[in-house]
């Protein structure tokens, strides 16, 4: 089928890659240690407006699957009507598990062409740092907000990209570096 898409002009949605959320688990130490990033203890999937039923069962099975011991699980809508899963959790581990768990359910729910990005929000000096993973793509990148409104440290995201390059798999296109603003984390 493939080659008849091919052939009529058609395209298919990149399919969302899961996996490499996992990296995240292993590369806090480095995030920590080496980078003084302290995780904020939350984070948020963030995906195409769903308006169905079978979302609601997806929403109602996230709420008894992820959300239990020590991890809470809210919806939310930003500024611009993404939808946003958020997820809090006083274990890294516990969270980066839990955010891998809510993608595989929505995608198990077919959901899985809504997918956008999963947000792992940082502080380091009382600023936030963000490491966005691109459903897509099945990749990483930073977002280091500057203080002026809708702006960004160019120079400290470019520095996170190649010091984080050994431990994600980070996006080398930096033109796809996209900032996520009014994110409700």
């Amino acid at each position: 089928m493939k080659w008849l898409d091919a052939l009529l002009g058609r395209s298919r949605p990149a399919r969302s890659n899961l996996e490499p959320l996992f990296a995240m688990s292993s590369a806090y130490v480095t995030l920590s240690v080496q980078l003084g990033l302290a995780p904020a203890g939350r984070g948020g999937v963030c995906l195409r407006p769903v308006q169905s039923t079978r979302f609601a069962q997806a929403r109602d099975e996230l709420r008894a699957i992820v959300g239990g011991a020590g991890t809470q699980v809210e919806f939310a809508e930003d500024p611009l009507g993404f939808l946003w899963v958020l997820i809090t959790s006083a274990s890294f581990e516990e969270l980066v598990a839990a955010m891998h768990m809510t993608s595989l359910t929505l995608q198990e729910h077919g959901f899985a062409e809504q997918l956008l990005a999963a947000v792992f929000p940082f502080q380091r000096d009382g600023a936030p740092v963000y490491l966005i993973y691109n459903y897509k793509r099945g990749r990483f990148y930073p977002m280091a907000p500057d203080k002026g409104d809708h702006e960004r440290d160019n120079a400290e995201e470019l520095r996170l990209g190649s010091l984080l390059e050994r431990e994600l798999p980070m996006e080398p296109d930096q033109a796809r570096w996209f900032p996520l603003w009014g994110m409700p984390l």
